[in-house]
């Protein structure tokens, strides 16, 4: 059962905090597909976050949001921490907080989009390709079990370590957006200009308090919970 909705005004959007229940979890190779009912809150532009409250955790973690329907929003974790280990063993008829959206998130407005993801940074791409009516996406990961969560995004194309996703990126490759390591961003930004770059760092509050998740992506200082998670390189 969800519980009562508090709406904040943050960054300009609204973002609201609900107690949102589990209605399912799946594993996905070696992530876990967390499913909550969505309750009032709306599932934002493809690319911004939800702070997500994890059980014995003082920090909620950021997470953006993988899939959304009518009445669920969907959030793929590895689960590599204590907190993000507590989302993934959450069990159906559990609850937790849930604030968002957050963030400024992809420019939907392109003409040829091309999704490009490492590892983890599939998470946003299922969502974000609904959004733009499945365009091509291009997918690297560490081993044949990490890519088992390419299942979550219809054609795709998918390649394994040692090769690199960046080995893909064709010599015109149109509107790229991105989401995965620093490496495989920095790469992008100095190949592609103008390409949307989902970058990751830790949150503690996720609406500019705290300082936390501040990086420096072109010689700039970000606070990617505000100016980001998505930033867009000059052409």
């Amino acid at each position: 059962m969800t519980g009562v909705c508090n709406s904040l005004l943050l960054g300009g959007g609204e973002a609201r905090r609900q107690c949102l229940e589990v209605s399912a979890t799946e594993l996905v190779g070696p992530y876990t597909l967390l499913r909550l009912e969505r309750g009032e809150l709306e599932p934002g532009i493809p690319g911004q976050f939800f702070m997500l409250e994890a059980p014995g955790r003082v920090l909620p973690r950021p997470m953006s949001l993988c899939q959304a329907t009518s009445g669920e929003l969907s959030f793929l974790i590895d689960p590599i921490g204590p907190g993000t280990r507590a989302l993934c063993a959450l069990r159906p008829g559990e609850a937790i907080h849930v604030l968002g959206p957050l963030g400024n998130g992809f420019d939907l407005d392109v003409e040829r989009p091309l999704l490009v993801a490492g590892g983890i940074g599939i998470a946003p791409m299922p969502y974000l390709a609904a959004a733009l009516g499945h365009p091509p996406a291009l997918l690297g990961f560490r081993t044949q079990h990490h890519a088992e969560a390419a299942s979550l995004l219809s054609e795709a194309e998918i390649v394994v370590e040692p090769r690199l996703v960046t080995e893909l990126i064709p010599e015109d490759p149109g509107d790229v957006l991105a989401c995965g390591p620093e490496p495989l961003l920095e790469v992008l930004r100095a190949r592609v200009p103008g390409a949307q770059l989902a970058w990751e760092a830790p949150m503690a509050c996720g609406y500019g308090a705290c300082y936390g998740c501040v990086v420096e992506v072109g010689g700039r200082y970000r606070r990617l919970c505000i100016d980001g998670p998505v930033l867009r390189e000059a052409a």
